[in-house]
């Protein structure tokens, strides 16, 4: 029974390490767990709109489940999903505050946007925006998502401030801020001396050591019963759909989630070694697909577009490369409908210096990248540039695509020109 299940989430006993695929599981849930306590929070302005903000985070987390065991039992990959932040603020700012649409009209926007995408990974066009990427690109996506993932780490510490500019000298003195820098030194120590779990250990570590900083709180009570999701279930505006805003929701949510999976399933499966020397990654199909039905089910239980977590490269970088590792996220994502006070007092002074790191683990991959050829390094430099910067996966592959598109158009026709020119 133990084997069948194993082989039903691809992983293999002589193949592979059981315990390297749970703490690679318990790794990416620590580092995701931020935002079972973040999402509802962005969804409070549309309480005002008649939105059960009651009943947020109960939709969130049961969406995040159904992506992630998705991602287990079909693609047999550890990826973690859930509803994505940049999507989410599109959903939230732009299409229900700034264009003033009731929320049951941007869920309809989601549910279409997710049904093409599904539509998408099933047709040709899926392997035509793939094989758009070259390879020098695809491992340039790993080095920015490396760098984005980082950012995100610094942010969360305290030691960045708007943008990408540092923070006063004093935040180094918060707790929070020296917590960090030991995390960091902790996680390198770990990382230098190949101590497995050492992700996890920094924390765990970090997380009691917060206690009597005053950084990490401890919760009231442990055990908490999820508000019923009902409110939320199928809430759709059917009327909507012969409304042309809609299809230009569509169709900004499709290409956000499109890139947006794309360039993070690429980088961290570069990076792993998944990868094959000409650029192609075993099952895409099934995981660009298991995030296209997330979707369709998140928008179901009234969340936003769910898409494939960066985290996910912090348990990467643990070992983690089944879908073993998946199911042990979800099944976290289980327990915190019942544990939500216990898992988040992690604090981010925990997580932040394991991001940082898995940055530096998706940092390697700037090995494959030729730098001889000036019309491949520079669209690689501009995506490794932009990811971090605009705060973006997508701006930074489509301008990395765009310029690699233009130098190369450019350079054959002047080859092409000085042929014929010698010719003569």
């Amino acid at each position: 029974m133990k084997d069948k299940l194993f082989s039903l989430v691809g992983f293999s006993p002589l193949r592979d390490s059981f315990r390297i695929e749970i703490l690679s599981g318990l790794t990416t849930f620590a580092t995701m767990s931020y935002i079972l306590a973040l999402l509802p929070a962005l969804f409070a302005p549309l309480e005002a709109k008649g939105y059960p903000i009651a009943s947020t985070f109960t939709a969130i987390t049961l969406a995040s489940i159904v992506g992630t065991l998705l991602m287990a039992f079909v693609a047999h990959r550890p990826f973690g999903q859930a509803p994505g932040l940049t999507l989410n603020i599109f959903f939230i700012e732009t299409v229900c505050l700034a264009m003033g649409y009731p929320w049951q009209f941007a869920l309809t926007a989601v549910l279409i946007e997710g049904i093409l995408f599904v539509l998408l990974c099933l047709s040709n066009l899926r392997h035509v925006i793939f094989d758009m990427l070259p390879a020098s690109l695809k491992h340039a996506i790993a080095v920015g998502i490396g760098f984005f993932v980082a950012m995100i780490g610094f942010k969360n510490s305290g030691l960045l401030g708007s943008g990408t500019l540092f923070n006063h000298m004093e935040t180094l003195t918060s707790n929070g801020s020296v917590l960090f820098v030991f995390g960091l030194i902790l996680t390198g120590i770990f990382v230098v001396m190949r101590i497995r779990a050492g992700l996890l250990l920094t924390i765990i570590i970090i997380t009691l050591a917060g206690i009597p900083m005053g950084v990490t709180t401890l919760p009231d009570h442990i055990l908490s019963i999820p508000k019923s999701p009902a409110p939320l279930l199928f809430k759709f505006s059917w009327e909507s759909l012969l409304l042309p805003d809609l299809w230009v929701c569509v169709l900004v949510m499709l290409f956000f989630d499109v890139f947006d999976s794309l360039g993070t399933i690429v980088g961290i499966m570069s990076n792993s070694g998944a990868m094959r020397k000409n650029g192609r990654i075993p099952h895409m199909r099934n995981i660009m697909l298991c995030d296209a039905m997330a979707t369709i089910t998140g928008a179901c239980l009234g969340c936003s577009t769910v898409t494939t977590y960066v985290e996910s490269a912090t348990g990467v970088a643990e070992g983690g490369r089944t879908g073993l590792a998946a199911l042990t996220t979800a099944l976290c994502f289980v327990a915190s409908l019942f544990l939500a006070p216990l898992f988040l007092t992690v604090p981010a002074a925990a997580t932040a210096p394991v991001m940082v790191m898995a940055g530096f683990y998706l940092f390697g991959s700037v090995r494959y990248i030729n730098l001889h050829k000036p019309e491949e390094v520079m669209p690689a430099f501009l995506t490794i540039l932009l990811m971090p910067v605009t705060g973006s996966i997508s701006d930074g592959i489509i301008a990395g695509l765009f310029t690699y598109i233009t130098l190369s158009f450019i350079t054959s026709w002047v080859r092409r020109r000085n042929s014929s020119t010698e010719q003569q």
